[in-house]
């Protein structure tokens, strides 16, 4: 339950390029930059709500450890896959629906901030969030 709580995200490394690899286009990663990202989380034993907000739109998210879902990105890109918990880090595995390349993320709190890590092709990001 130790992410549980109201994050915004203060900083990012490497999104960009990140994103570029993820084949979204220079107008949406402009945007995307500036998106004022707010995650809630609330957690039961292996149960998760997840709302998105942000500048552009608001999403809610339910998900069972361990159990496959369906799950929309900020761009629109579909993927499906699964969270599950290794130790203290939460850590996704997501496969696209239009090209079935993988996308990996990870959240773990580190020092008081929540790190959100994402892989794609070889390319890795952050996006570092406080607590509110």
């Amino acid at each position: 339950m130790a992410f549980d709580g109201t994050w915004k995200v203060e900083r990012s490394e490497n999104y960009d390029a990140f994103m570029e690899q993820m084949g979204i286009n220079v107008m949406k990663r402009k945007l995307a930059e500036h998106d004022n990202l707010k995650i809630s989380i609330q957690q039961t034993g292996n149960n998760f709500h997840i709302k998105e907000s942000s500048t552009f739109r608001t999403k809610d998210i339910h998900f069972t450890l361990g159990t496959p879902f369906d799950y929309s990105l900020a761009d629109g890109t579909e993927v499906s896959g699964t969270w599950e918990m290794e130790g203290d880090m939460l850590k996704g595995k997501f496969t696209r629906n239009d090209n079935n390349k993988v996308l990996t993320t990870t959240r773990i709190l580190l020092g008081g901030e929540l790190v959100q890590s994402y892989n794609y092709e070889g390319v890795d990001a952050k996006r570092i969030f406080k607590k509110q």
